[in-house]
């Protein structure tokens, strides 16, 4: 169902862990509402063809590099000041929002690591083991980097105004959760 003619709904930044779900939530939302979004690893993946390197060339340049680290947060940081997407997925989206005063939800899927490696898993065709230590260096790692950089844990609660723990539920019940989310806030 979609929001009645002359409502307009709030905007949403949606962040959590690889594996918590972010990628499929935006694209039911997306897909019911008809709104816009952007993927903040998509912004990673645009700028690394930009700049004519791989990804994982690209990777290595920012772990060298905190400035390009910034100019892609602040590429999702304009992009939610200015307002005109309707979706924001990333894991310091709420964090920008917040930071900005932006009027929207900021929503964080909370996913248990071992249900996230379980995900990463199939996705990915790999062993769970293998999906458990990649996510926990990387979450790590990141962790670290916003840490350093700009004095952020993505998952402490402060930033968001709705958290949503996926671990046990699947998509479906992640997404009515969400839509009543939405619409509660109208």
């Amino acid at each position: 169902m979609s929001p009645p003619m002359g409502v307009i709904m709030p905007r949403i930044t949606i962040s959590g862990h690889p594996g918590s779900g972010t990628s499929t939530l935006v694209s039911k939302l997306s897909e019911k509402y008809q709104w816009t979004t952007i993927n903040g690893g998509q912004v990673f993946r645009d700028e690394a063809s930009r700049r004519g390197l791989s990804l994982s060339d690209f990777g290595k340049l920012c772990s060298k590099d905190e400035a390009v680290d910034r100019e892609l947060d602040n590429t999702l940081k304009t992009i939610i000041q200015e307002n005109v997407i309707d979706i924001v997925e990333s894991r310091l989206a709420g964090w920008w929002a917040y930071r900005l005063d932006s009027k929207c939800i900021r929503l964080w899927l909370q996913v248990s690591d071992e249900e996230r490696a379980n995900r990463v898993s199939s996705r990915e065709n790999i062993t769970f083991d293998l999906a458990f230590k990649e996510n926990y260096e990387r979450t790590n790692r990141d962790s670290k980097r916003y840490m350093k950089m700009y004095g952020i844990d993505p998952e402490q609660p402060e930033p968001y105004t709705h958290v949503v723990d996926a671990t046990e539920i699947g998509t479906d019940e992640v997404f009515s959760r969400v839509v009543e989310i939405l619409e509660a806030s109208n």
